[in-house]
This record gives C-alpha cells, structure tokens and sequence, in this order.
C-alpha cells in the first residue's frame, strides 16, 4: 500500500504522519548556520543529508539504532575547512558517506606544483540547485556540486539521492563530468562510516569469496586473518587499511547478530573497482570504513607514479551508485 492509498482509506490525512522531509538549520557550535535536510522513513531509517557539504550524509539511524560513526570533531561546516597538510583531522566529521576527491583523495601531496589536501576539496563545496520532494513514494533529493579553478578545470557532480518512503535503503546517484575542453585526472572515493553498536566485537563482515585483499601498511599486513572480524576497543590502537578487489559481486554486508540487524553496501564495479576498507579499533575513533573507489587513495601525485590515476577526457561524463540497506535478521 502506497501513500496516496492510504490517504484513500482514510488511515493517515497527512503524509507527515509516517515520512519526514523537512529543511533545518543548526543554530550552535562550529557548524553554526549549516543546513540539514532531515529524511524520515516509514521504514525506520532516519538520515541527515547535508547540503552544504556536497550533499554527503552524517548521522544514520534505523529502527532507533545509530547505524553511523560520527568523529569527535562532529558535523562541520565550509567554513572551517582549511587546505593545509594535517587540518582534515580537525575538521573530519564521518558520518555514513564522505565523498573525497575529487582531482585527489588520500594523503595531501604536491603534484606538478599544484596543492592537495588530504581527501581533497569536495566536502568543503555546498550543493547548488538543490531540490527535495515525495515522488511515487520515493523521497527525491538532488543537487549539483562544481569543483572549479580560473584557467583550470570544471568538474561537476549531479547527485539524486533516492529513499524508499517504506524502505529501509539509501542510494547515492552521482553522474561526474568534466566541462572543460582538456581531459581533466580526477579521484572519487565514497567514504562509508560504520560505527557502534552496529559495529562492535559482536559483529561481522562478509565479503565476496572471489576477490584479492591487499594491505597497505606492513602494519596492517598483521591483521590479513582479522578483515572480517572485529574487536573491542584498544588504546592507541593504530587504524588498518585493506583494499579489496571483487572480481564480479560488488558488495559487503556487515552483520551484528546481537542486534539483529544487518547493513549491505553495493556499488557501481565497473567505475569504482577497488574498496578500500578501513578498520580502526582504537578507543575513541572506533570505525570501520567501506569506501568504493576508482584508485588506491594514494594521492594524486602517487597515483600518477604508480600508473593508476584515471582520467577523464574533455566533455566525458561517468556515472557512479552506491546503495547502502538496512534490514533486520
């Protein structure tokens, strides 16, 4: 039964009754004026969509349940972003997706004599043309996003960000061009944060069989035999970095059976073939990170040594989905 059904039959008089979509503003701390758009299912899933920071999404609930890792930092705002080398650690907020990117992501680094900061500029960019709405029992939310520079590049996102009125499910819709007449490199990793109590000792993660598993550290070549499994909180703990290669099945599900609840993150393999998967057991920054990517966020000028820096060429445009679902067990 759909809304306009129920409206029929006399059960609700107001589709504000069993779905929320509504415009805030913060009115204190750091992220004073920010803008967030509140997204309430009928489902069960509660999102923050945050417009002012790339149309990324912050904090996530479903059944009462955080489902998200928030930093310490909490929610920030474009106005405290700074480009310099180790500032993203002030400012970092998580949330369930941080795009990076997206002319680089990872490490900052200097490439041809051009500055990047750490994950790049895109959250640090406000959506434009941003419209909401409740379409066939669908909540709709779009906007675009431009990433730019004087005699340099034009690189725009439009994004629609689709929710079941009834469901339990976010998906992410990203078409990526460039608008200039030069082919143009370019990064994007979608930064998905997973954080207690969906994720604790309790919990589990499973990965597709047929995929290869490549540390990034020889610190976190010690933990080959603990990817999917998880502990609890430790002191000091250093973070851990796997990048996993699917060969066909472009998903992962985390599972906690003590809750009873699941989370299953699928994405577009054929543009965002690597996922980089983060896993930070230390006290405090308790997280595990399930971000598709098209590199190894090693950084534009890294990237660009190892052979591995995508481009795409003058007027191109590609487009990239990530679909993240709750469901109980």
């Amino acid at each position: 039964m759909n809304l306009k059904e129920l409206q029929k039959q006399g059960y609700i008089g107001n589709p504000a009754q069993l779905v929320t979509l509504r415009r805030v503003t913060l009115g204190e701390g750091k992220a004073k004026g920010t803008e967030i758009i509140e997204v309430k299912t009928a489902g069960g899933l509660e999102l923050d969509i945050l417009p002012d920071t790339g149309l990324d999404i912050g904090q996530c609930r479903f059944r009462g349940i955080n489902m998200s890792w928030m930093s310490k930092n909490g929610y920030d705002s474009p106005t405290v972003f700074s480009p310099y080398e180790t500032e993203f650690v002030n400012t970092f907020p998580g949330g369930l997706l941080y795009t990076c990117g997206l002319r680089s992501a990872g490490p900052a680094n200097r490439d041809n004599g051009e500055w990047h900061p750490l994950h790049g500029r895109y959250h640090s960019l406000s959506a434009e043309q941003v419209s909401t709405e409740i379409n066939n029992d669908e909540i709709l939310v779009k906007g675009t996003v431009r990433e730019t520079a004087l005699f340099g590049h034009v690189l725009e996102v439009r994004r629609t960000i689709r929710i079941p009125v009834f469901g339990t499910s976010v998906t992410v819709e990203d078409t990526v061009s460039n608008l200039s007449p030069r082919d143009e490199e370019y990064m994007q990793l979608y930064h998905c944060n997973f954080g207690y109590p969906l994720l604790s000792e309790k919990a589990c993660l499973i990965l597709p069989e047929e995929r290869e598993t490549i540390p990034r550290t020889p610190f976190a070549a010690t933990g080959l035999d603990r990817t999917c499994s998880f502990d609890h909180p430790i002191d000091g703990e250093e973070e851990r970095v796997f990048f996993q290669k699917m060969k066909h099945d472009f998903r992962a599900q985390l599972k906690n059976a003590d809750l009873g609840l699941s989370m299953t993150i699928s994405w577009s393999g054929d543009t965002l073939p690597i996922l980089s998967q983060w896993r930070s057991m230390a006290s405090g920054d308790y997280v595990l990170g399930l971000e598709p990517s098209n590199t190894y966020i090693m950084g534009r000028h890294d990237e660009r040594e190892n052979g591995t820096l995508p481009v795409l060429k003058a007027f191109e445009s590609i487009s990239n989905t990530i679909k993240i679902e709750f469901t109980e067990e």
